[in-house]
C-alpha cells in the first residue's frame, strides 16, 4: 500500500508539472508573459546578413580570437540597435572566414546594416622616419604596433581645462601590458591612431599621431587635438563603447524572409505534426488499448517537457528545423513503449500474472531502448557538431528530444502502469 501511495504521490508530480508546463510552453497569454519563444528567422521573417572577414593583417595564431570578437562586436552592436535575438555565428569555408548574421523580426534592414559597418577598425601604428641626408623632405612608414581596437573595454567623452572635447578609453588587461610595452619602447617617437584606415582626425596628421612622452602604464589613454569636435567626439566614444572591430568586414551576401512567408511556413510544419502525433496517439490507442491509452498520456506528458526544456534553455532558437528534429522525435518517444509493451505481452502469453510481466517487460526491453536511443543521440551530435547552422537546430532537438523521451518512457509509462494496474 505504501508503493502505492508513492506512486499516486509521484504521478499527481508529474501529471500537475505537465500543466504547469502547458501554461508556460503555449506561445500566448501566461506562457508569453513569462517567458516568450525565442524564434529563428524562418519562423519569425527577417534577414540573413553574410559578411566577409579581411584576416590578411592578423596573426594566423589569432585567427580563432580575432573571430570570436568580431562576433561579440557584432552582437553588441546589434543589441544597441534594438534587433530582438540576433544570431552571430562563425563560418569558415576553405580557409575563408565569414559571419552570418540573423536578424528576426527586423523592420529597418538598411539601418541595421549600417550601425553593423560603422563599426571602426581601431588600430594604433608608430611612424618611422624615411628621411635621408640627401633628400630634403621627410616622408614616414606606419609600422602597425598590434594594439587594436579589440583591447579597447570602454570610452568615455570628457572635457580638458579648455573645455575642450577629448575621449578617453581605457584597454583591458592584454592591451594594457603591449601598450605599456609599446610606449616603454618608442619613448619621443609619434604614435598614430588609425581608423578604418586612415588617421583618426584625416585632415589633421599631427592631431592623429601625438608623442610618445613617457611609458604608459595602466592602459587608460586619451584622444585630443584640434580635429575632434564634440560631435566626432561623441561619435566616436559611441563606437568604441559597442566594440572597435580588429578586422575588416564587408557584406556579400544578404536574405531576407518576410514575415507572412514565415508564417505560412510555420503553419504547415505545425499541421503537420500536429496530424502525425494524432496518428500515432490514435495507433498506439487501437493497437493495444488500455496499454495504449497510458503511452498516450506518457507521451502527452513527453511532448510538454521536451518543449519546457527548450524553452527554458537561453542559447536556443526555435527554427523549422528544430520543429522538423522535435516531431521525428515524439515519433521515436513511442517506440519505446512499443518495445515495452510487445515485451510485456510476450511475458503474459508465457502465463506470468500482469504485474510480474510488466515488470519483465520493462527489464527485457530496457537494452534495446538504450542502445536505439544512444545511437541516435550519436548521431545528432555528429550532425551538430559538423554540419551547417540550419542543420544543427534539427540535430539538437532530436538529440536531447530522445534523451528526455527515455525518461518518459521508462520512468512516466512505468509509473501510471503501476498506479493503474497493481494486481
Amino acid at each position: 500500500m505504501k508503493g502505492f501511495q508513492a506512486n499516486l504521490i509521484v504521478l499527481l508530480l508529474i501529471l500537475s508539472l505537465g500543466v504547469l508546463g502547458a501554461l508556460f510552453v503555449y506561445p500566448q497569454n501566461l506562457g508569453a508573459k513569462i517567458l516568450p519563444w525565442h524564434l529563428g528567422l524562418d519562423v519569425a521573417g527577417g534577414t540573413t546578413l553574410v559578411y566577409k572577414v579581411d584576416l590578411s593583417g592578423v596573426d594566423p595564431n589569432e585567427y580563432n580570437s580575432v573571430m570570436t570578437g568580431l562576433q561579440n562586436v557584432i552582437e553588441r552592436r546589434i543589441n544597441l540597435y534594438g534587433v530582438s535575438e540576433p544570431n552571430v555565428t562563425i563560418a569558415n569555408s576553405n580557409g575563408q572566414y565569414e559571419l552570418l548574421v540573423e536578424l528576426p523580426g527586423v523592420k529597418n534592414l538598411q539601418q541595421a546594416v549600417n550601425q553593423i559597418g560603422a563599426t571602426p577598425v581601431l588600430d594604433f601604428r608608430l611612424a618611422e622616419s624615411n628621411s635621408s641626408s640627401t633628400s630634403a623632405s621627410t616622408t614616414y612608414s606606419y609600422v602597425p604596433t598590434g594594439i587594436t581596437g579589440r583591447y579597447i573595454s570602454n570610452a568615455s567623452l570628457n572635457f580638458d581645462q579648455f573645455n575642450r572635447p577629448i575621449v578617453d578609453f581605457q584597454l583591458n588587461s592584454q592591451g594594457s601590458t603591449l601598450f605599456q610595452r609599446v610606449t616603454s619602447e618608442n619613448v619621443g617617437k609619434p604614435l598614430c591612431i588609425f581608423v578604418d584606415g586612415n588617421f583618426v582626425f584625416p585632415n589633421d596628421p599631427q592631431g592623429s599621431c601625438p608623442i610618445i612622452n613617457e611609458a604608459i602604464n595602466g592602459g587608460q589613454a586619451q584622444i585630443s587635438g584640434s580635429g575632434i569636435t564634440q560631435s566626432v567626439a561623441t561619435a566616436l566614444v559611441s563606437r568604441f563603447n559597442a566594440g572597435a572591430l580588429s578586422a575588416p568586414i564587408s557584406l556579400i551576401n544578404e536574405r531576407t524572409v518576410s514575415a507572412s512567408a514565415a508564417a505560412d511556413s510555420l503553419h504547415n510544419i505545425l499541421y503537420a505534426g500536429l496530424v502525425g502525433t494524432g496518428l500515432v496517439l490514435l495507433f498506439m490507442l487501437l493497437y493495444y488499448r488500455l496499454f495504449g491509452l497510458f503511452a498516450d498520456l506518457a507521451l502527452v506528458v513527453y511532448i510538454i517537457f521536451s518543449l519546457s526544456v527548450f524553452k527554458l534553455m537561453p542559447m536556443f532558437t526555435m527554427t523549422l528545423s528544430g520543429i522538423a528534429g522535435f516531431i521525428l522525435s515524439i515519433g521515436m518517444a513511442v517506440d519505446a513503449n512499443i518495445l515495452i509493451f510487445e515485451r510485456t505481452k510476450e511475458e503474459i502469453r508465457k502465463g506470468l500474472a500482469r504485474a510480474v510481466a510488466i515488470e519483465e517487460g520493462f527489464k527485457r526491453a530496457w537494452p534495446s531502448i538504450r542502445d536505439s536511443n544512444v545511437s541516435t543521440i550519436i548521431t545528432s551530435f555528429i550532425l551538430y557538431a559538423f554540419t551547417s547552422e540550419f542543420v544543427r537546430g534539427f540535430a539538437f532537438t532530436l538529440g536531447l528530444g530522445v534523451l528526455i523521451s527515455m525518461f518518459s518512457a521508462i520512468f512516466v509509462t512505468r509509473t501510471i502502469l503501476k498506479v493503474f494496474l497493481r494486481k
